[in-house]
């Protein structure tokens, strides 16, 4: 049943690309108010599930001194508080479509961890207006659909890793190697580490990629984001 739901949940959403950047951008909007009307609707910082990806992504990270750290798509900042408590001494942003979303994001979390700054932002339309030693990306490329959309998208997250760092991508496998293709082929990350949880009951990749270097990373910007694997469905 979990797949046939997932199934119906990727036909809904290529479907909404097909209205264009703007107009997928407003439903988007639109639609991820609606479900914030509640607080915590996926339950993501409550469910077990979801502890578990968020304790199984930050382990596979390389032992390293982050300074900025960007959380792309943190709904209500479960896991963006969770890096904050992790990484005391960075500074740490999360963005989102969802007012909603990021005006609990943020109220403040007991306990006295630093607190992470907060942003609206739609990648499809544009990237992040700094660059980051280290970008998360979780459960968002999916909601793109189309090739098209991907790709820009995606091109706007690699304009937010600084030269030489790292992306993360979590989302369930084996889609994941969907999503990681571009990065792979166009963009010339390189991966560092990939981790397979396919035991869950809704198996999930964390794959780490590291951007090129500072004279690498500024001719894929000129050049824009090309082509990436596959048809525009």
């Amino acid at each position: 049943m979990h797949r046939v739901l997932d199934r119906a949940h990727r036909i809904l959403f290529a479907a909404l690309s097909l209205l264009g950047l703007r107009g997928q951008g407003r439903v988007l909007h639109w639609y991820f108010d609606w479900w914030h009307r509640r607080p915590d609707p996926w339950g993501l910082a409550v469910d077990d599930y979801e502890q578990s990806k968020y304790a199984t992504t930050l382990r596979q990270l390389p032992r390293r001194r982050y300074r900025r750290i960007l959380d792309v798509g943190c709904s209500e900042g479960a896991f963006t508080h969770r890096l904050a408590a992790a990484y005391p001494h960075a500074e740490v942003t999360g963005v989102d479509i969802s007012e909603r979303a990021l005006a609990r994001a943020r109220t403040p979390v007991p306990g006295g961890t630093p607190a992470p700054r907060f942003a609206r932002l739609n990648i499809l339309t544009g990237p992040p207006e700094d660059r980051f030693d280290l970008v998360f990306c979780a459960e968002l490329l999916y909601y793109l659909g189309r090739h098209r959309h991907l790709r820009r998208a995606c091109a706007h997250l690699t304009r937010a890793v600084a030269p030489g760092g790292l992306l993360v991508l979590v989302h369930p496998w084996p889609e994941s190697r969907r999503f990681c293709a571009y990065f792979e082929a166009v963009a010339r990350f390189r991966r560092v580490a990939e981790h397979v949880e396919p035991d869950s009951a809704r198996p999930f990749a964390v794959s780490v990629y590291e951007a090129p270097a500072a004279d690498r990373t500024e001719e894929l910007r000129t050049a824009g984001p090309g082509p990436a694997p596959g048809r525009d469905a």
